[in-house]
């Protein structure tokens, strides 16, 4: 069992060694890139990385793009701000030692906002799947929330996936900008109803499920302000698809 590791980047100098770093368990690295304009390209190339650079056609078709680049069929699908915790990596070398019995694995993700590790708040075990057979199984989604689709079995690992989310709530905002604009294209794209009503009611109940009955409020200031977010994300999300369905 042979695995390539794949992360697709733009300007992510500050996340990239960590992640490359943390794959020793993999036979190849491939960084697909489109566009980084700081070191990114540099610093995976010296960290033994293979660099392919090219266009930007969306997150599910952009992993399905560094998945065909593989030399091995097995793929490891990383974020550049993710990394295996080495639990996670001795997991995969007993997996490679023992031959997989799926298709595909999942694989608890453990995200840090604002320098804390977020145990509730809906954030967690957060499972992905992530190693899998690409003859298989693909990247599916359009626009954002992107997934693997499988074609047969799924097998589940129990180490952590690190995730290292936004250091401060500038960088979150900055971030929630730029998904929710996805978000209210999907939300265009299938045509779906956005009344006065669930644009009143929606962010509110997101922020019940998330601080209330998804335990955030156990994560401290930190859940208080991701259950915020969170209602702040479904409030702009319908907002610009309203914007945008009126503009049509």
């Amino acid at each position: 069992m042979k695995i390539t590791a794949t992360i697709i980047t733009c300007n992510e100098e500050r996340n990239i060694a960590r992640a490359i770093e943390s794959l020793r368990c993999c036979d190849e690295i491939i960084v697909l890139d489109s566009g980084s304009t700081d070191r990114t390209v540099e610093l995976a190339s010296k960290l033994g990385a293979r660099v392919v650079e090219g266009g930007w056609p969306g997150y599910a078709h952009q992993k399905n793009r560094a998945a065909e680049c593989a030399s091995h069929d097995w793929i490891l699908s990383l974020d550049a701000d993710e990394a295996l915790s080495e639990a996670l990596e001795a997991e995969i070398w007993q997996l490679k030692k023992n031959g997989p019995q799926c298709e595909a694995y999942t694989m608890p993700r453990l995200a840090q906002y604002l320098g804390r590790w977020i145990l509730h708040s809906g954030w967690y075990p957060d499972r992905k799947v992530r190693l899998y057979d690409r003859r298989k199984a693909r990247w599916v989604g359009d626009f954002v929330h992107e997934s693997v689709q499988v074609d047969g079995r799924i097998g589940n690992l129990e180490s952590n996936l690190l995730h290292f989310t936004c250091n401060s709530l500038a960088e979150h905002l900055k971030t929630l900008d730029r998904y929710t604009t996805l978000a209210a294209e999907e939300v265009v794209f299938r045509k779906e109803s956005v009344s006065l009503g669930r644009l009143l009611l929606s962010p509110p109940w997101t922020f019940l499920r998330s601080y209330v009955w998804r335990r955030g409020f156990l994560d401290g200031f930190e859940g208080l302000a991701i259950a915020y977010m969170a209602a702040f994300y479904t409030f702009l999300k319908y907002a610009k698809a309203r914007t945008m369905s009126n503009a049509e």
